[in-house]
């Protein structure tokens, strides 16, 4: 009899997973939506074009001489707190950008986890994707920036205009902010891996409910309480040092109110959700109440614009009446107005960008609330709720915690004078109209979606 012997089975491969290939067959337009890699290189672009504008302008005026420019001191100060003011909301929006589409990717990480991938395969490729659309956006940035030189040179400073050659950064300084952008997104992409090696299963079955703690409530107060004594006491700091001290204390406010924003959205959804009586508001308070952190990526762009405008309407305010130095006051006011479009730019780019990713993140319901006969109409209101009700609480409570650091500085006078508060309301206003277009110009999003339910997943 002869035996029959069973051929040997294959064997296993003993090299390392292909990274490179299993990222570029995950990341491809058809192995997911374009406009899950096109969204967060439009921010990570507009992150490090911006950047490089502010960066550029803050060195342009501290390489100005005395001997020529008597106020050199003081526009080297006040460029110092505008960078300040501008550089968190500046990284937010590229932390914002690497965050984008996070749930989809973590949805197909998971399954590779379940499916047998090792920690490290998903973590590299994890990296290796949000690094690669955060490089492609850097250096669409630089292009970008380059083209709004010219632009932003026929702005006068000084009694004459800058030009756009003042405004060049440097290779060293061009070279540091596309490798910060980079590193950002890497760090960005592993923090957020955390979850997808830890429980896959529980990523893929969506049953993570995002928490939040009172903690961030004493961090905040704390922050503020330490700001305002501080900027009571300017003689702990000689000289050129104020502007320093200055500059940190509004940087660690725009920094506190990432972290307080998400906890007061959270509170304020849930006291929406007690109140809902339609479908609409039933279903805007469960979204925001879902995710508070995602809300917040909503709002929190005006948010921070409402601090910065309370601080540019206070200094117009102060500078309105020095007919003593009209061009330095002129200045000012031309630097306020600056700060404020970049910060309005932000804005613009962070909501449209994030209501669009938003819908994309959240396909699946969508479609599952039009395949229970949900109007159209009704799921877009609940989506403008969702948006507005918290960015209306939002922008107040920032523009309050702004009047708190400023207060020392300018005086409760300032604050309520009226070119001050002309400022305040015309960037609530401009905020205000910028989200509500956002959502609205993002409503063909969301029916290309109802219109492709076989896609969601």
């Amino acid at each position: 009899m002869t035996a029959v012997v069973a051929p040997a089975p294959p064997a296993p491969a003993s090299g390392r997973a292909p990274v490179v290939r299993l990222t570029w067959l995950l990341a491809r337009p058809s192995a997911q939506s374009g406009a899950a890699l096109v969204l967060p290189a439009v921010a990570f672009a507009v992150t490090t074009a911006l950047l490089l504008v502010v960066l550029g302008g803050v060195l342009m005026f501290w390489g100005w001489d005395v001997a020529d420019q008597p106020d050199a001191g003081v526009y080297q100060m006040l460029s110092v707190i505008a960078l300040a003011v501008l550089l968190i909301p500046l990284v937010s929006l590229g932390g914002a950008a690497a965050r984008l589409s996070a749930r989809r990717r973590d949805d197909r990480l998971a399954t590779l986890r379940l499916l047998g991938a090792s920690a490290g395969t998903v973590g590299a490729i994890t990296v290796l994707e949000s690094t690669a659309v955060a490089l492609l956006g850097a250096l669409a940035g630089v292009a970008l920036y380059l083209a709004l030189m010219p632009l932003v040179g026929l702005v006068s400073f000084g009694g004459a205009p800058i030009g756009a050659a003042a405004l060049w950064a440097g290779l060293p300084a061009v070279a540091a902010v596309i490798a910060g952008v980079a590193v950002l997104a890497a760090i960005s992409a592993a923090v957020g891996l955390r979850q997808v090696v830890v429980s896959p299963l529980g990523v893929r079955a969506r049953t993570d409910a995002p928490k939040l703690h009172w903690v961030r409530v004493v961090i905040a107060v704390a922050v503020v309480a330490l700001g305002f004594a501080a900027l009571n006491m300017p003689s702990i700091a000689p000289g050129v040092m104020v502007a320093f001290l200055i500059a940190g204390v509004f940087g660690a406010g725009l920094a506190v109110l990432n972290v307080l924003g998400p906890w007061l959205i959270g509170v304020f959804a849930r006291v929406q959700l007690r109140r809902a009586r339609t479908a609409a508001q039933l279903l805007a308070a469960r979204t925001v109440r879902e995710s508070p952190k995602a809300a917040w990526r909503q709002v929190g762009g005006v948010a921070m614009t409402s601090f910065v405008a309370v601080v540019a309407g206070a200094g117009m305010a102060l500078v309105s009446g020095a007919q003593d130095a009209l061009i330095l006051a002129r200045d000012v006011q031309t630097g306020v107005l600056l700060t404020l479009v970049v910060s309005f730019a932000m804005v613009a780019c962070s909501v449209g960008v994030n209501q669009a990713a938003a819908i994309l993140d959240r396909r699946a319901l969508h479609v599952a609330l039009d395949r229970i006969g949900m109007p159209l109409e009704v799921a877009e209101s609940a989506r403008t709720r969702a948006t507005m009700a918290p960015l209306l609480f939002t922008v107040i409570v920032s523009a309050l915690i702004g009047g708190v650091l400023v207060l020392p500085l300018v005086g409760i006078a300032m604050i309520m004078a009226p070119l001050s508060l002309g400022v305040i309301a015309g960037c609530f206003a401009a905020g205000i109209a910028v989200v509500w277009l956002a959502v609205r110009a993002t409503r063909p999003v969301l029916r290309r979606v109802l219109a492709q339910p076989d896609r969601a997943e």
